[in-house]
Formats: C-alpha cells, structure tokens, sequence
C-alpha cells in the first residue's frame, strides 16, 4: 500500500489510530444488482475495515456479471430487439422460451 512500510508498522499505525482490518476467508463474493442481474467475484481477497463503529468491505477479484436463470434482464430485452428487429414484446417472450439465451433468442425472434 504506501512503500518503504513494514506491513507490521502500518498495522500498528492503523490500530492506534482506532482503525482494525481483517482479513475474510471467502471462496465467492455475490452482488446482487437493481438490474436483477448479479456480479460474481470469484477468487476474492476480502478486507473488513472497522473505524469509529462502522464497518466496511474492501473485494478484489475476478468480476463476472451474469443473469440468474429466470431472471431476463432489460438489457438482453433491448439486445434482441435492436440484433432481431422486432418489438420489446416479442424479444422478451423470444427469451423466455430460449431460457435467457441471447443467441438462440435473437435467431428465434428473426424467424417470426
């Protein structure tokens, strides 16, 4: 983080200045967006930082955004719409029965 600072003094520093970090063992981090869609971090390094009562996460990773299966976003909707030049209606039923696969979905919508 700041060069030339033994990791042991900086840890020092912080806990004097009312600061504690931790380190979380997590295997995948999940954040579950408005869109309905969800941001995958997988291999994550997760920090816990707590000062003055209040906590907070610091995530670093691999990030994959993915929609749950079911889920079919807005986005995707106006994807198969615009690639397959048809209405919103028609793309979004096109992915449902494709089960949200943008693809298939956009050659099933240029069929009709």
């Amino acid at each position: 983080m700041f060069p030339n600072i033994n990791p042991k003094q900086m840890e020092k520093a912080m806990r004097q200045m009312g600061i504690k970090s931790e380190e979380i063992d997590a295997s995948e981090v999940i954040i579950r967006l408005n869109s309905g869609s969800e941001l995958v971090i997988s291999n994550p390094s997760v920090q816990k930082v707590t000062m003055g009562g209040n906590e907070s996460f610091q995530v670093s990773g691999e990030a994959v955004e993915h929609t749950p299966s079911g889920t079919i976003s807005e986005e995707d909707i106006a994807i198969v719409a615009e690639k397959a030049g048809v209405s919103r209606e028609e793309a979004k039923k096109a992915l449902e029965e494709a089960k949200g696969d943008i693809a298939e979905a956009i050659i099933k919508a240029s069929e009709k």
